[in-house]
């Protein structure tokens, strides 16, 4: 076989091969788009080099989906797109259009379907979150859940591009926070340490992983009723949960000990500023199923102020920035508490949170 038919080999780690299954204007225009916009929200226009232009259509799924939902796009793909669909990290399911007349007829097939249209540009994306209690080893919460119920909320701002920049909003059912950084994120917080199950270690927790395990040196071997067990210094405990996942019987989760927290102003990008993390402002949140009114009610509120005060390309964190935070909570009426203050004796630069890495 000549080294021309030899198939491209996977990058990296195996991962497959996208070509084969690019649209035909995607492949034959690779890396090189002249130009690209946004005829209306939720559809995309790339026009390349060559004069080759492509239509993208956006259209907002769930991330935990079945066997019919998957069926039911595919065959719209099918129907309308020539059977080009991909999914995306954020929940969204995008078809490629050849011709902008296609377009028309699969938006008018994917609203009848109940997937609205949207997320590009000034929009409200959909929730970029892990996974919950279908797949996650340390859940505190149905990350997914929370989704569809803050979502319901914001159906309007998914599909209307009128905020003064893209939001990204994300979600962690954990504090390890595998949702990432975002202009609004919701993570679980954990209040209390650990309820430790005596009888079970010995049986089921590698206790030398657990006790490496603990981030701030906590937790420690100990012989409890004559049995190998653990303890945990409530004093230097932070309750992030780290210690749950190699022992469960180390039970992090719970009624009275397992609430939200609202964090602002992180992002990835490099425009404009510099890429940061995102900060506390409301803790304490209710962990409050099966539809989080308080979540809701904190992230409109949030919302509603950014939407009103940002100036033109300001993302949520670069209008924290420059109004300040004292104005932050005076215009959004959120409570400032002592669970803001950061008094970790690792924070060397208070507030910088960068995600440039300096020695």
């Amino acid at each position: 076989m000549s080294e021309q038919a030899l198939p491209r080999r996977p990058d990296e780690t195996g991962v497959p091969d996208p070509f084969p299954y690019m649209h035909p204007t995607l492949r034959a225009n690779y890396g090189n788009w002249a130009w690209h916009d946004r005829p209306r929200p939720g559809v995309l226009h790339h026009v390349a080099h060559s004069g080759d232009e492509v239509w993208t259509v956006r259209a907002g799924t769930q991330r935990q989906m079945d066997v019919g939902t998957i069926r039911k796009l595919c065959d719209i793909a099918d129907t309308y797109a020539a059977g080009f669909i991909r999914f995306t990290t954020r929940s969204n399911a995008e078809f490629m259009c050849a011709k902008e007349e296609q377009t028309g007829p699969l938006i008018n097939a994917l609203n009848d379907a109940g997937f609205p249209i949207g997320g590009t540009g000034n929009s409200v994306s959909m929730i970029s979150h892990t996974q919950g209690w279908l797949h996650c080893d340390i859940p505190g919460t149905d990350a997914s859940g929370v989704v569809k119920s803050l979502m319901d909320e914001l159906h309007h701002e998914f599909t209307h591009e009128e905020m003064p920049n893209r939001v990204r909003l994300t979600t962690s059912c954990c504090q390890i926070n595998c949702g990432g950084q975002g202009d609004i994120a919701i993570n679980v917080q954990y209040t209390k340490p650990p309820k430790i199950n005596h009888d079970l270690v010995a049986n089921v927790c590698e206790r030398p992983a657990v006790v490496a395990r603990c981030p701030v040196a906590a937790i420690r071997p100990a012989m409890v009723n004559g049995k190998p067990s653990l303890e945990v210094d409530e004093k230097k405990c932070i309750c992030c949960g780290a210690c749950y996942p190699p022992c469960p019987p180390m039970q992090i989760n719970g009624d009275d000990s397992t609430k939200l927290a609202i964090w602002v102003g992180g992002k990835h990008s490099n425009a404009r500023s510099k890429p940061t993390f995102h900060k506390l402002v409301a803790s304490g949140v209710p962990n409050n199923p099966p539809r989080w009114p308080e979540v809701s009610e904190v992230v409109k509120k949030i919302l509603k102020t950014y939407k009103e005060d940002a100036k033109e390309w300001e993302r949520v964190g670069e209008w924290a920035e420059r109004i300040g935070w004292p104005r932050f909570f005076e215009k959004t009426g959120l409570p400032f508490t002592k669970y803001h203050i950061d008094n970790w004796t690792g924070g060397r630069a208070n507030l910088n949170a960068s995600a440039h890495i300096r020695f």
